[in-house]
Order: structure tokens, then sequence, then C-alpha cells
């Protein structure tokens, strides 16, 4: 089995496909490395895909402390990555939690980064909603780890931003709920307490947003509340990043829509790849809202 070993030793498991430019896929709080596997399947054509599982998700490692499951011990994760597979530069797609952690890889290595995609991004990084937030994480990995997922996988697989993932493709969905039964709870509650709980806003980045020029693509159903706001926010801070909001779509984009989320994607990636993604034209920022 294939693993990379992050700088603290922890050990990452990952599958790769394809051969080309690269791209790393990094995966949601619920999910995993084959929530991807629409999108490996697709862009394993023409690229080298490679999708991981974050700490605290088997096959990969899951450590015992919290600190272990830092924002930076994500964030480096990615970097680990590209590092011992000798890759320089790479396209990054996260989604969710593992768009943060995408977020957080361009803000500090824009240079080893070709694009972001950042696919429902912002879940409690609005003020409004931090506080809720963080105290939902912990009451939910307190949960979490005396119940099992046995127990909370199809309770918090049926949210308000996920349901559209049922009601449009129930097989997909009963398949999302399977994987997420196999899931550590420690290793979610960890990740809840310690990375979800205590990341940072990504208003705390806006100095590194105004200055990134590395191409990003925002991608937001219209029905993921949580993210919408995040988004927008992101669109009007970050200088080269464009912004699709799916239409009666939820949280999952990439599973509730993989055909249109690919397409999004690929349309991105070829732009990028021929220069034509551009910096925002100073003359597209108003002066003033009628």
């Amino acid at each position: 089995m294939p693993y990379v070993t992050a700088d603290d030793g922890v050990s990452l498991y990952y599958e790769e496909a394809g051969r080309g430019t690269p791209i790393l896929f990094a995966h949601e709080f619920l999910g995993e490395y084959r929530s991807w596997e629409a999108q490996m399947r697709y862009f394993s054509r023409r690229y080298r895909c490679i999708a991981y599982n974050a700490r605290g998700y088997p096959p990969s490692d899951v450590p015992s402390k919290l600190e272990d499951y830092s924002f930076e011990r994500q964030r480096d994760g990615l970097k680990a990555m590209l590092d011992q597979l000798k890759i320089d530069r790479a396209h990054v797609v996260g989604l969710s939690m593992g768009a943060f952690a995408t977020f957080y890889f361009g803000m500090t290595w824009p240079e080893r980064a070709l694009s972001l995609t950042l696919a429902g991004i912002g879940s409690g990084s609005m003020p409004d909603g931090r506080a809720k937030f963080r105290q939902d994480s912990e009451v939910f990995a307190d949960g979490l780890l005396a119940a099992g997922w046995q127990k909370n996988a199809e309770i918090r697989g049926l949210d308000s931003t996920r349901v559209q993932l049922q009601n449009k493709s129930p097989r997909a969905f009963a398949e999302f709920i399977a994987l997420l039964k196999q899931h550590s709870a420690q290793g979610s509650s960890l990740t809840l307490k310690g990375y979800q709980a205590r990341r940072p806003q990504l208003q705390d980045f806006k100095e590194q947003m105004a200055k990134c020029a590395v191409p990003t693509l925002i991608i937001c159903g219209d029905e993921d509340e949580p993210c919408l706001d995040a988004s927008l926010m992101l669109k009007r801070n970050m200088p080269c990043a464009g912004l699709v909001v799916m239409p009666q779509t939820g949280h999952t984009s990439n599973l509730e829509e993989p055909e249109l989320f690919n397409m999004v994607c690929e349309k991105f990636l070829h732009q990028v790849e021929s220069g034509q993604y551009r910096m925002r034209d100073p003359r597209a920022i108003p002066l003033y809202t009628l």
C-alpha cells in the first residue's frame, strides 16, 4: 500500500492514476480518498491524479494527540504529498475541510500550486456563525467518540446541505453512508476538535489573499448555505479567483453533480494551462453600489 510520511512521522495513504500534469485532491470531513473516484477516473485520462486520506482517516495513521490535528498539520500534509512524490507544482483541488487545507497551502506556498480549486469552503468561518460552529464541533466530537460512526453516519449524512445528494442519487448516497461508517470515530473526533473547531478564519488571511496571484476557482452549491457568503468573500478578495455557483446543489458538489463538477474544473484547468485565466481587471471592481 502506498504511503507518504508527513514531517511529524504520520503516514498518509494515497492512490494515484494517470500520467501528465499532477492534480492533488483533498477530501472533506465526511469524505475520504474514494470520494474523488468520479474525478480520478475522468481526469486520469490526461493528468496524474493523486487522492489521499488525511490523518485520522484509515488506512492513514490515526494519531492520538489533539495537537496532531492542527490546521498547520493538515496544510502540511499537502506539501508532504508533493515533496515525497517529487512534484514541484500541482493543481490542488479541495472540498470543504480539504478546501480549507488547500487554501492555507496556497497562502503559505503559492509557488507550489499551479492552481487552487476551493469547493464547498467556508463553514464556520464567517463571524456570525463562528461561535456556534465551534461549539457544535466540540459537541459532535464528544458524541461521535461515545457512539461511533455506525450510529452517527446517517444522522450526519442528512443535514440540510446533504439531503440534496440523497434526493438526486439514492445509490450514490447509500455508497457515501457505507464508506462513512468505516471511518475512525477517534480520528474524526480529534479532527473536529483539533482542526474544524480551531482553524483560523478565512478573513484572517486577507492580506495574503490580496497578493495571491495563483489561479483560483471557487465552487459552491446554491443550497450550501454555510458556504455561500464565504465563497463570495473569497471572490471579492482574491484577484485571480472565479466563482461558480451550482444550482439546486448542496455541499458535496463533486458527488451530486460529477459531470458538471468535472466540466467546470476541466475548463478552468485548460484556461490556466493556456495562460488565459487572468487577474481581475481593475475596471471590473465597482466604485459604488447602485
